[in-house]
This record gives C-alpha cells, structure tokens and sequence, in this order.
C-alpha cells in the first residue's frame, strides 16, 4: 500500500513538473515565433471554422426566408423565426412567468455578485481567461433574461385581462356563465380577436431584435459553459497538484455556477436549440483566439491556456482538438433540451408548449 501511494505521488510530480513546463513560453514579439508552419495550421483551424461559421449566419439570419416560412420551409429555416413569448414564457403552462422571472432575477444577482467579488480579488486579469469571457456572457444572458420577464409578466397580465374581458362579453350577450380564467387560451384569445377583421389570417408575432439576441445568447452561453468547465474539470483539473496553486471557493464556483444556473433556466424555459446557431458559438471563441494573438503578437507575456502558445510543437494538434470539442459540447447540450422534451411533453401532454 505504501509502495503504491508513493508511486501515485512520483505520477503527480512528473504531471506537474510537464504542466510547469508548459507554463513556460518563448517571446512571442519576435518575427520568427509567428512565421513558421505550425501559427500556419492553427490560424487554419482558427479561421476556416470561422468563416463557415459565418455563412451559415448569412445564410438562415440574413437572407430573406419568408416564403420558405409560410410553405412550412425545413426545420432549421422555421427555427429561425422566434415568438414573441418565447423568450419569457415558461415551458409548462401550470407554470407562471413570474416563476422563470424570480429564478432569472435571483441568477442575474448571484452571478453578478460572484463576478464582482473575483474582480476584486484576483484584479481585472482574470478577464484575459476565456472562464471570464463565458461567465460574463451567462450574466448578461440573465441579465437580459430578467428585463424580457418583466416584460412578459406584463404582457401575460394584459393578455389574462383581455381573456376574461373577452369572455364576459360573450356571457353577457348569451346569458351564459364562464369561468374567469387564463392560460390555456392566451393564444386562441389572440386568434378570437382576429375573427373580427373577416379575410385577414392570423399570424403569431415574431420577436423583436432583443428576443432574437436574447435567443443568440443562450445558445451561445450553453456551448461555451460546456466547453470551459468540461476542459477544466477533465483536463486541467488533474493537473492542480502544481505547487502553490489556489484552488480556492472562488475557482470552483466560476467554474460550475454558470452551468447550475443554465440548466435550471433551460429547464423552465421555452427557447429551441437549432444546430445552426452553433456558428455563434464558433465565432465566440474564434474571436478570443484572435484577441490572445493581438495582444501576445505586441507584448511577450505568459499565455492564459498553455495549449495556446504557438511555440509547443503540438500546437496545431491542440487547436485542432479544441476546434472538434465545440461539436460535442454543443451537441451535449442539444441532448439535455431533447430529453426535456422527452420526459415533460409525456408528463405535461396537454400544456407543455416548447417548440420544436
């Protein structure tokens, strides 16, 4: 036993002597650390992804899809299009709006106030690590979230008024009782109300520039969130036996808390997950590789990833399969929303409202 403890040990030590190793870097001012093969086959891996990315964007954000749209279209070109109430309606109509706003509002503030808290403890660094960057983007996503729910919670209210002011219109005139309710209706109500203008089809109102960047978010969030805390905990994690390091409360949390709140929202909420917004995801980190560049190409200082410094000879490989991560990590996610699908549209047949 104690023979094979010390053996774990020396496993450790030489981890650890490897890790430190990486930690060193070579000055990545000079000519001659950015002009050779391996920056070549990186800023492939970088900037191909990239460019894709941004065609398909092009291609079902920007062009015209109307009339794919109104002939029924595929399902990634009917996924684009985003309700009004999606972005704040619950996914399970027993479940009020205030519900999803109260759990937004209280994981806007917890965020918040843990990113405050590692500024002021480790310094405005911390936002040269890619953690940062995702960790921010879920507070702005909460952050957002929780003015949308404002704003369906009052919408919700005016449409319940108007179901019920509807309603009492007709027992009046038919002598008839009815019950003041709302919820299940909202949507026929809103039809019922076309009825009145004879040869104009209804048709559901799309959401404004915030609903659609709310939407970006999300999906954009969800894919990074299961990129950094994947790599963290199942590659760098085995590593922490480094001298002095700090793996302390603050560490844990923002590597963790992120992903504890996005899977409780995607549990109430109602917004879909289309394979084709993974491009926001791709260019998301796209960008951050491109801003570590920037700034290590003008000053030689250490880099936040050591599978980031160009100077390693498996560079290429590194980004290569950090690029490859970014399809498993999102798929991953799409599989948590389809097994929501799954189980509550078989436990909630009637009122479970998610779109597809």
């Amino acid at each position: 036993m104690h023979y094979t403890f010390a053996w774990s040990l020396d496993q450790w030590a030489i981890f650890s002597y490897i890790w430190m190793q990486l930690l060193l870097t070579s000055d990545s001012t000079t000519p001659g650390y950015w002009l050779n093969w391996r920056v070549l086959l990186c800023a492939l891996w970088v900037l191909t992804p990239m460019c894709i990315a941004s065609c398909i964007i092009w291609k079902y954000e920007c062009l015209d899809h109307s009339s794919e749209s109104d002939k029924g279209g595929s399902h990634q070109d009917r996924a684009r299009f985003l309700r009004d109430d999606e972005s704040w309606r619950p996914c399970v109509k027993e479940i009020h709006p205030i519900f999803l706003l109260a759990f937004r509002f209280f994981a806007f503030c917890l965020l918040l106030g843990t990113l405050i808290l590692d500024v002021i403890v480790h310094g405005g660094g911390i936002f040269f690590y890619y953690t940062q960057w995702t960790f921010t983007l879920v507070t702005i996503y909460f952050g957002l979230g929780s003015l949308l729910s404002i704003y369906g919670c009052y919408q919700h209210h005016k449409m319940c008024g108007a179901f019920n002011v509807h309603h009492m219109r007709i027992d009046a005139e038919q002598g008839l009782y009815a019950p003041l309710m709302c919820g299940d209706s909202l949507d026929r109500v809103r039809m019922e109300k076309n009825s009145d203008h004879p040869g104009k089809s209804y048709v559901l109102q799309t959401a404004g520039i915030w609903g659609y960047i709310f939407q970006v978010l999300f999906q954009m969030s969800a894919g990074a969130v299961m990129l950094t805390d994947s790599v963290y905990w199942f590659i760098i994690f085995p590593f922490l036996t480094i001298k002095d390091y700090d793996l302390n409360f603050l560490t844990v949390v923002t590597h963790s808390l992120n992903a504890v709140m996005l899977l409780g929202d995607t549990a109430l909420n109602s917004l879909r997950f289309p394979w084709f917004r993974i491009s926001y995801f791709i260019l998301l980190t796209g960008v951050y590789v491109n801003f570590q560049w920037t700034v290590h190409a003008n000053v030689s200082i250490w880099w936040p990833y050591p599978i980031l410094d160009l100077s390693r000879p498996y560079a290429p490989l590194w980004y290569l399969l950090v690029a490859l991560m970014h399809f498993p990590c999102y798929g991953l996610f799409a599989l948590i929303i389809e097994i929501k699908h799954y189980f509550l549209s078989r436990l909630f047949p009637r009122t479970y409202q998610c779109l597809r």
